[in-house]
């Protein structure tokens, strides 16, 4: 199987990518496409996050309680979007068109992939090492990186989001970047008309 988009990260960027395209596979243009997200979480900044001031959050939440509720909702709410566990990203490779993403575990192909991981060093996937870059958003003793992109795209078919595409870590950013980069998605498969998902009452 070859997916149409695979995002890789299961933080705050990366959950709420897969959200947003999950709300979106109803969607005439959107139908029969496969989507999954690679939930390697263990370096995730969430898992020692402590969070008072988002909106819709009561304070006091704590980052690691949001890595398990994230999904549980993807699953209650868009069980078509594949959830892999336990898995690191070892290499991107772009092969005629096609991404083929190495785990420590499996190979996958995507026409479309979508890179959410947090900025720390080291960055060990190959592949992505001529856009590794330093954050132009962080302390500079902190040496951070991002991946060179405009406007979350790094080229055809390949997107960053969060921290890695140069946003400061803040959760509502993060957010924001990862819904971002679903609607350009679901705008790309809806051949180039703009896309929003809302739910109504």
């Amino acid at each position: 199987m070859i997916f149409d988009v695979l995002i890789i990260g299961g933080g705050v960027s990366g959950m709420q990518c897969a959200l947003v395209i999950g709300s979106g596979l109803h969607k005439p243009f959107a139908k029969d496409k496969k989507v999954g997200i690679i939930l390697h979480q263990r370096a995730s900044h969430l898992q020692n996050a402590l969070f008072n001031n988002v909106l819709g959050l009561p304070s006091g939440t704590l980052g690691s309680k949001i890595l398990e509720s994230g999904k549980k909702q993807l699953t209650d709410n868009y069980s078509s979007v594949s959830q892999i566990e336990k898995e690191k990203v070892i290499s991107i490779v772009d092969h005629q068109g096609v991404y083929r993403v190495l785990t420590n575990k499996n190979e996958y192909k995507s026409t479309v992939v979508v890179v959410a991981l947090n900025y720390s060093k080291p960055f060990s996937i190959q592949g992505l090492e001529d856009y590794v870059m330093p954050h132009q958003k962080a302390n500079l003793n902190k040496d951070r990186i991002q991946l060179k992109n405009e406007n979350h795209f790094i080229k055809k078919g390949l997107y960053v989001c969060g921290t890695l595409a140069g946003c400061r870590s803040q959760f509502a950013i993060a957010a924001g970047s990862g819904a971002s980069v679903a609607t350009d998605i679901l705008t790309l498969w809806n051949d180039g008309n703009h896309v929003k998902i809302h739910d109504k009452i």
